[in-house]
């Protein structure tokens, strides 16, 4: 009976979604399956072209949900969980007519025959080529990241829907029926219109050289780092090209350049206007996907730096500056955040990080970010809080601190609404 009237909520949500939501929750298995019914009932039926160039963020930020799981209660996730669900439930829907056209589409699941629909930008029949592969692997999932790790259409979203989607896929145990719409969805959005302008200008700079990116630890001190940060934040395009493929060139590996793109992404967070604060956390998310595929391919850190770079910077002095904090906490962090208060909150988050307990830090940012209705800020806060668990094994600890310091000050100066989770958790507390 659960399932019935969780699966109508999905089709037609209402009033009654959360109770229903609640109800399958408690199931044997009923987190999982709740997740793979969404998917599997909502993947046809959100309109994607109409959001087109974008992309709706609701089944994006149930990946970004499941990674914070370990940091956080588990009320608090089962709260996020709902209300990102609910989001992506409330996504925009196609039209009768044309749903009946995606549901009953399905090719023959040949890799030739996708890789021709997605180099040729015809989305639809990549859907239906895809809904053909029986049982989609992490396999697939890696090599339709390959043929989209050079488009950075819409500020690199290919790349990292791609990483998100495998992951959630494994998450839910690789479901057949599931796996496909996610598998699907990946080649639908891999097929959209291109963009490899950054790359091509990599590659100029590239040129008759067989180089490839070691993926070596981050050994650079903060001086050196500076310098790069200086590059990619203060330099025009033209010139952060030449610089970071002359660095490749000469050998630098993949986690000294993560650590200064982490670095100075920090640095344009924290000069972002509050009405870019989510765009800007974008950032991070392209880089914790690059962290997680650790891509060879020297163009792709080029792109990389591309992308830091687009974002304005501000002179040092304009800057919020953390407060001074005796005795940091997580609580302190929180409430910071929760009022408002963005040099307090970076204060709180840096006093954590001085002090050794980054993880401290990072739960409370992501309880932060499950307090906001994540139709409001499109998931930005799920996904930047989400990226930035996924980098923090990979960055010094100065960097570390500069990315908790920044996230403080975004999730400050984003908080929307919560009456969409505080009506969430009544629910699933009664």
């Amino acid at each position: 009976m659960s399932e019935s009237r969780w699966l109508q909520e999905l089709e037609a949500p209402t009033a009654a979604f959360f109770p229903a939501f609640a109800e399958r929750v408690v199931e044997p298995d009923g987190i999982r399956d709740a997740i793979r019914e969404a998917v599997k009932t909502l993947v046809p039926r959100i309109d994607w072209e109409a959001y087109q160039p974008h992309v709706p963020h609701g089944l994006l930020g149930l990946r970004a949900v499941l990674r914070l799981r370990p940091l956080l209660k588990e009320q608090s996730f089962l709260r996020a969980l709902g209300i990102t669900l609910h989001m992506a439930a409330h996504e925009g829907r196609r039209s009768p007519q044309a749903l009946a056209q995606v549901t009953g589409a399905r090719g023959s699941g040949s890799w030739r025959n996708l890789e021709d629909f997605i180099q040729s930008c015809r989305p639809g029949l990549a859907y239906a080529e895809a809904q053909g592969f029986e049982l989609p692997e992490a396999g697939d999932f890696q090599r339709l990241g390959q043929l989209v790790a050079l488009d950075m259409a819409n500020v690199g979203h290919k790349a990292v829907l791609v990483c998100d989607l495998a992951d959630l896929n494994e998450r839910l145990e690789r479901p057949r029926a599931t796996g496909r719409r996610l598998f699907g969805l990946a080649a639908w959005v891999a097929a959209t219109t291109e963009d490899t302008f950054w790359a091509r200008r990599a590659a100029k700079r590239l040129v008759g050289t067989d180089l490839t990116v070691p993926w070596l630890a981050a050994t650079l001190d903060a001086e050196a780092l500076e310098a790069q940060v200086r590059e990619t934040c203060d330099l025009g395009l033209v010139a952060l090209l030449d610089r970071l493929a002359a660095r490749l060139k000469a050998g630098q590996g993949a986690g000294d350049t993560l650590a200064a793109l982490v670095l100075a992404a920090a640095e344009k967070q924290l000069d972002a206007r509050r009405d870019l604060e989510g765009k800007t956390a974008w950032t991070f998310a392209y880089l914790a996907s690059l962290a997680r595929s650790r891509p060879a391919d020297p163009r792709v850190w080029c792109q990389a730096a591309a992308l830091v770079n687009l974002f304005p910077t501000d002179e040092p002095e304009a800057r919020v500056r953390p407060t001074a904090i005796s005795e940091a906490s997580s609580e302190g962090l929180l409430e910071a955040v929760l009022d408002l208060e963005p040099a307090l909150a970076m204060g709180q988050a840096q006093g954590l990080a001085r002090a050794g307990h980054g993880e401290v830090a990072l739960r409370a940012l992501a309880e932060a970010a499950t307090l906001n209705d994540p139709t409001f800020n499109h998931a930005h806060q799920l996904l930047a809080v989400a990226a930035a668990a996924d980098l923090q094994e990979h960055l010094p600890a100065g960097v570390q601190e500069a990315m908790l310091v920044a996230l403080a000050k975004n999730l400050a100066n984003s908080q929307g609404s919560g009456d969409l989770g505080r009506q969430a958790a009544r629910v699933l507390a009664s």
